[in-house]
């Protein structure tokens, strides 16, 4: 069965009940991980207040803050990490974002600044924070990123988000043969259209569900316990064969043509 009991876990990209990282970190939870957390701070607060209410029945053993744009702040969580656990086994990357100028209309009218602003925090924000796990990170450890099908395909409106996403799929193989080695596994999950925060910034998102619900094999789209499950199963030993591949996680809809 699967089993992470004693096994140590940074998820990073919660933002309320309905993300991917809060399915994932409750489903590490129920397998016996011990969790830290992140949130994207604000000037008031309201996140780190949301996140810390959220969380509390996981019992995390940090909540500390991360904005992927700010370096010193990056390099102060895993400077945490290192004071309280030493060393940790599982990070979960779960952290994308795009304006919605960016999300609609021609993929020719993105403008310089929200391209090179997506790519930063989507697909960067990955090299970055596992090059400063790597040294943290005992053997047989895991990363784990989210990603999309419009990262390999054309999806309306997704436009700069989906060459993040293709980007961040490369970061994984790369990162795969680098961290091989050490018997450090990278792959990611491609989860099918879920109603988040993130995903209701692309135009259109309602309708991408309902054309999933009716074309997938499964005829629905997935949830976040679904996507949880397969993480906890690709960051647990059960998965210790697997490194550098993309799982979809998407009621099948991938492999359809039509």
């Amino acid at each position: 069965m699967l089993d992470l009991t004693g096994k140590k876990a940074l998820v990073t990209g919660i933002a309320n009940n309905r993300s991917i990282a809060w399915g994932i970190a409750q489903q590490l939870h129920q397998a016996g991980a011990e969790l830290a957390i992140t949130y994207l701070p604000d000037d008031r607060g309201r996140q780190e207040k949301k996140v810390r209410s959220l969380v509390e029945p996981l019992q995390p053993t940090l909540i500390e803050p991360c904005n992927v744009q700010d370096d010193a702040q990056t390099r102060s969580l895993f400077e945490t990490i290192k004071e309280k656990w030493g060393s940790f086994d599982i990070l979960i990357h779960c952290l994308a974002f795009a304006g919605k100028d960016e999300l609609s209309g021609d993929f020719s009218n993105a403008s310089r600044e929200g391209y090179l602003r997506a790519i930063e925090i989507s697909s960067y924000s990955l090299v970055q924070m596992a090059g400063l796990a790597k040294p943290l990170l005992n053997e047989g450890g895991s990363l784990l990123t989210m990603t999309y099908l419009g990262g390999v395909r054309v999806v309306p409106n997704y436009n700069v988000m989906g060459i993040a996403k293709a980007a961040l799929e490369m970061n994984v193989r790369y990162l795969a043969a680098e961290f091989g080695p050490a018997q450090l596994r990278v792959n990611a999950v491609s989860a099918g259209p879920i109603r988040t925060l993130a995903s209701s910034a692309v135009g259109g998102i309602l309708d991408m569900i309902h054309h999933v619900e009716e074309t997938a094999p499964l005829r629905r789209t997935v949830t976040q316990t679904e996507v949880g499950n397969t993480a906890a199963f690709l960051c647990s030993d059960l998965a210790s064969g697997i490194t550098g591949q993309v799982v979809y996680v998407d009621a099948g809809y991938e492999i359809m043509g039509m």
